[in-house]
């Protein structure tokens, strides 16, 4: 079991906690980024940097991660493309990804990008708040107790 961190966008207070949760429970961490990455030193956390453009670190993520694996992002897209790989996907504020609403965030996020596109100003997601926080951190803890200590 591997988690990976699609981590250009991943906000610092979330990796703190993948830290620290890695070295917890002695799990892989990658975390993926077009740019160098400082972490801590631990052999459980790694990264990975891959070259500058649009959805490079997204497609290596996508390309490494195997079933029952977990992703980190926001990116829809990229959800569900691991989802289709059998890895879970679970968002920086604690939305756990699944066969069953991955379709309706995709449209969901489409239907924004075309009011964006057609001059629409939506605003920008808010700030992770104590409460997002809180919900990644159970979810990241459940997954830890369901899939740590299996084969």
């Amino acid at each position: 079991m591997t988690i990976w961190v699609d981590a250009d966008a991943c906000p610092v207070v979330i990796k703190e906690m993948l830290y620290r949760a890695a070295e917890r429970s002695q799990i892989n961490t990658y975390f993926v980024a077009n740019q160098m990455l400082k972490i801590p030193p631990s052999r459980f956390l790694h990264t990975i940097r891959v070259a500058s453009g649009f959805d490079v670190a997204d497609n290596e993520i996508v390309k490494l991660c195997e079933p029952q694996d977990l992703v980190i992002t926001s990116d829809i897209p990229l959800a569900a493309d691991v989802i289709a790989k059998q890895a879970l996907a679970l968002s920086p504020r604690g939305e756990l990804f699944t066969r069953d609403n991955i379709g309706e965030r995709l449209n969901l996020r489409d239907f924004f990008d075309t009011l964006r596109a057609s001059g629409i100003q939506s605003g920008g997601p808010d700030a992770i708040n104590q409460k997002d926080k809180q919900a990644f951190a159970g979810q990241l803890d459940k997954y830890l107790h369901q899939h740590a200590n299996k084969p």
